[in-house]
């Protein structure tokens, strides 16, 4: 069984015991965090039905907070002697799905 969740934004495909990293959510480790299914896939049974998906619940467990990976900002401009750099790391969450229930 597997459920393809919104997740921040995006779309993760998702099944128990599964780890990811999604945008930052409010929460210490060990919360419980609860994931907006969108198409959940049990054997040959697909449901993407909203009303049948309103009964669905997908729950995740906080593990740890992240950060994502190191993006550079350069900006020149030629023959003025102007240069910036900056950097940004976006803050992520891991979480650890720990049920899917239908």
């Amino acid at each position: 069984m597997y459920a393809i969740v919104r997740a921040g934004g995006r779309q993760e495909k998702v099944s128990v015991g599964d780890t990811l990293l999604i945008d930052k959510v409010s929460g210490q480790a060990g919360d419980a965090v609860e994931l907006t299914p969108l198409l959940v896939v049990d054997g040959t049974t697909v449901t993407s039905d909203a009303d049948k998906l309103s009964k669905v619940s997908v729950t995740a467990e906080v593990v740890k907070a992240a950060k994502g990976p190191k993006i550079v900002i350069m900006k020149y401009k030629n023959k003025t002697g102007y240069r910036k750099r900056q950097g940004h790391r976006q803050p992520l969450t891991q979480v650890k799905i720990t049920a899917i229930d239908a």
